[in-house]
């Protein structure tokens, strides 16, 4: 599985920093579940990287804030049977939050007013809605 991850066209993690750790499964698999370590926790290093741009660094600590320990990013997998399986799921889980992380904030919203003709049929349509209510009272209040 030795391949560097591209994240973007400038950030591409290299395969020797990422960090892996197996452990036992739980879930399908049968009694080959307590035998085989096919658990995959895929760690990088966001915050000491080479490969994190410095422009980038600051706005994906800031948005994995809630995720990174001490700057480390974690990814678990486990809901497959297969390691190989899990190690890509980890991979992919991870390159798919590393992109999200790293997108451009949104555009501000310019305000509008709204035209005259729209604010017209709003207050139409509040007073046919009136009128409408109005008309189902009783009489007899």
């Amino acid at each position: 599985m030795a391949e560097n991850l591209r994240v973007s066209a400038r950030f591409v993690i290299a395969e020797s920093e990422l960090s892996e750790r197996f452990s036992r499964a739980s879930g399908p698999g049968g009694q080959g579940v307590n035998t085989t370590s096919s658990r995959v926790e895929l760690s990088f290093d966001v915050a000491r990287s080479p490969s994190v741009p410095d422009a980038l660094r600051a706005r994906l600590l800031e948005r994995l804030g809630g995720r990174l320990v001490q700057g480390v990013l974690t990814v678990v997998a486990s809901e497959h049977r297969e390691q190989w399986a899990n190690r890509r799921a980890a991979r992919e889980r991870l390159v798919a939050l590393l992109r999200q992380a790293a997108a451009p904030p949104p555009r501000k919203r310019r305000p509008t007013k709204p035209t005259r003709g729209s604010q017209e049929r709003r207050l139409a349509s509040k007073k046919r809605r009136s009128q409408l209510k109005r008309n189902r009272r009783s009489w007899d209040d």
